[in-house]
């Protein structure tokens, strides 16, 4: 016959085995210290949203999408590259499925360029690979990045968020030359719907 089984909480523990007590302390401190960071990170996302501090990567400048073409800052003979009256230059363009409006600027090397663009229609990417521009397009939104291209060359901009069918085929041009060759281009040169 078997031997009768003494009271279990009374025999020691085997060599490596914790006690349940000590066992269900743990998880309850860890448990504690999870839901005290959980209530921290959480405090700090709705006091930074309510402070105003937490905002997209660009500046939040609202625009009506609808006619954006028709007056303002985004009308036909706007778009491209401006000479600024400090010596920058600001290139303004649309994104719409499935081009960039111009299709190909040209911009100075050794100038600070500011790049604002919004859309007309869905969200588009905004990318030069090889430098530090990169954003996304938002319609009702202008996004403005800036950058100073160092060399001439030529960058292929293509859009990087998803916009549709055609969106595989959505790339324009940014063609950078020489400063001192910048200002002899008239507008046209400057601006391509190639």
């Amino acid at each position: 016959m078997a031997e009768p089984l003494s009271n279990p909480p009374d025999r020691p523990l085997p060599d490596g085995i914790i006690p349940e007590e000590v066992v269900a302390h743990t998880e309850k401190r860890w448990i504690a210290i999870m839901s005290a960071i959980l209530v921290v990170m959480m405090a700090v996302i709705v006091v930074t949203g309510v402070m105003g501090a937490l905002h997209p990567p660009s500046n939040v400048e609202a625009i009506d999408p609808q006619t954006l073409h028709l007056k303002g800052e985004f009308v036909d003979s706007n778009l491209g590259a401006a000479v600024e009256p400090d010596g920058s230059v600001t290139v303004r363009l649309i994104a719409v499925q499935f081009d960039f409006v111009p299709h190909s600027v040209t911009v100075p090397a050794d100038t600070s360029i500011t790049f604002r663009i919004t859309s007309a229609d869905v969200i588009h990417g905004f990318l030069l690979p090889d430098t530090n521009v990169n954003t996304m397009i938002v319609p009702g939104f202008v996004a403005e990045v800036r950058t100073r291209f160092t060399r001439s060359d030529k960058y292929e901009m293509p859009c990087n968020e998803y916009c549709g069918l055609g969106h595989h085929a959505m790339v324009g041009l940014v063609n950078v030359v020489p400063k001192g060759r910048f200002p002899a281009q008239d507008l046209l040169e400057r601006t391509s719907n190639e």
